[in-house]
């Protein structure tokens, strides 16, 4: 498949039509919402918008979420319409984080990741105690909280363990790299999250590890597409893996609406 083809199957599974764990899917004319059932953050992940009807859409969505006294994130891509979508989401009051590469690979038995042995200090992580581990090295890592992330994960492999797969690299009884994967419901795809080393260990083939252990578990339970949004650092590791790069995106965070 082209790059073309490939963003098409994207934006139908994972955009259009996808449902997220822990959330209600809402669809309108314009955009297509997923509301939070447990606290997490809503989001808006797809939307059908021209240079006429984007501001007034836009200011629609904010008037629904405030509302409901929600914050949200708008997520924009670079291939969305208006071309000026995010810009017009940051003239509303939107803060727009940084830019990530939407990366994408269709695995087939040839692939070279998926023929890597496994690394002989990887382990999937299943309990409580082996997530609060990965929670405990993204804050060391990047130096702010992620209990909401940590409950989060827990709750999903309670609650679903069949679309959730974590993986650890210990050295002794510490973490020193983790990442995890979503099976997407009712899709074709997985989709990557983590793959955080602490800085001391990094540069000793952790990060590919821990995506060939994932990308070995997708293949086997039938899901033929990875797909990542890279931070800079990330992505020319997972080109040099057969990751093609089909766009960028934007988290685009609401104002507060709380009272």
């Amino acid at each position: 498949m082209n790059k073309k083809e490939l963003l098409a199957v994207f934006h139908r599974e994972l955009r259009q039509e996808a449902e997220t764990l822990g959330f209600t899917r809402e669809e309108t004319d314009n955009v297509v919402r997923h509301l939070s059932q447990s606290g997490d953050k809503n989001f808006i992940i797809s939307s059908n918008l021209d240079d006429m009807n984007a501001r007034g859409i836009i200011k629609e969505e904010i008037n629904y979420f405030q509302e409901l006294e929600k914050e949200f994130e708008w997520k924009v891509y670079s291939y969305d319409h208006p071309t000026d979508l995010k810009d017009i989401l940051q003239q509303e009051g939107f803060t727009i984080d940084n830019p990530e590469a939407l990366m994408v690979m269709k695995l087939d038995e040839n692939l070279p990741l998926l023929q890597c042995p496994q690394h002989k200090k990887l382990s999937q992580i299943t309990d409580e105690k082996g997530i609060q581990d990965i929670i405990a090295l993204e804050d060391s890592i990047w130096n702010e909280s992620h209990a909401e992330l940590g409950t989060r994960l827990w709750r999903d492999k309670q609650s679903n363990p069949e679309s959730l797969y974590l993986y650890g690299i210990y050295e002794g009884d510490k973490l020193v790299s983790a990442a995890w994967m979503y099976l997407e419901s009712n899709s074709s795809f997985t989709s990557l999250w983590g793959g955080s080393t602490l800085p001391a260990y990094r540069g000793k083939g952790f990060y590919r590890a821990l995506l060939a252990a994932r990308a070995k578990k997708a293949y086997e339970k039938g899901h033929p597409f990875l797909t990542v949004d890279a931070s800079p650092m990330s992505r020319p590791i997972l080109e040099n893996c057969g990751f093609l790069c089909l766009a960028y995106s934007y988290g685009c965070q609401s104002p507060s609406f709380r009272k």
